[in-house]
């Protein structure tokens, strides 16, 4: 079984991911000993990605481990908005709090008659030096109010263009078939299936 490190120290990301990329063994980074701070100075997806696995395989190099690393960056883009939050999604108002994130989306949204918006999953994956980027997007719209009670940040404010509701009135499986991450993971599947 393949053994690579993802670029988190999330349990429940290293869980998802497992679970979706299947045949696959993911270490975390408290599994390599690397407890650093990673400073996410990129503009996009992409670039954030980039600088995870960057950090990590500078780190294995410094420790004589060759993993190969996957890294993701995810963000959700507001076109009324110029693509806000994009790569600020986790931290849009300051404090890390989903709630908070919320209302200011909802407050910077207020008269707007445009409310598309679209999730983007960028997975960035090096093997042998060599690093491969793989981008997964769902569309949908903003919502005037919060609806369901399941997920997490954003979800009850996303109605998706698949499903017809929030991502937090849909079933985890619902979600995780239609959701950005996962288009990204089928193509990153792909991409190992064939380089294995």
């Amino acid at each position: 079984m393949k053994t690579i490190v993802l670029a988190s120290s999330n349990a429940h990301k290293i869980i998802e991911l497992e679970e979706m990329i299947q045949g696959v063994k993911l270490l975390s980074l408290k599994d390599i000993n690397f407890f650093e701070d990673i400073d996410e100075t990129g503009t996009t997806t992409n670039e954030n990605a980039e600088i995870k696995v960057r950090a990590v395989l500078e780190f294995e190099k410094k420790q004589g481990l060759a993993f190969p690393v996957l890294a993701d960056d995810s963000g959700l883009f507001v076109n009324a908005l110029g693509g806000e939050p994009g790569v600020h999604t986790a931290r849009y108002a300051v404090d890390h709090s989903d709630e908070a994130n919320r209302k200011k989306l909802l407050f910077n949204l207020n008269g707007k008659e445009d409310r598309t918006a679209y999730f983007e999953c960028t997975l960035c994956y090096a093997d042998f030096n060599e690093i491969h980027f793989f981008t997964g997007r769902t569309f949908g719209k903003i919502s005037e109010v919060e609806r369901g009670s399941s997920g997490f940040a954003y979800d009850c404010l996303f109605i998706s263009d698949d499903l017809n509701k929030t991502f937090a009135e849909a079933t985890a499986d619902e979600k995780n078939s239609v959701s950005h991450r996962f288009r990204a993971v089928q193509k990153l599947k792909e991409y190992l299936k064939n380089h294995d």
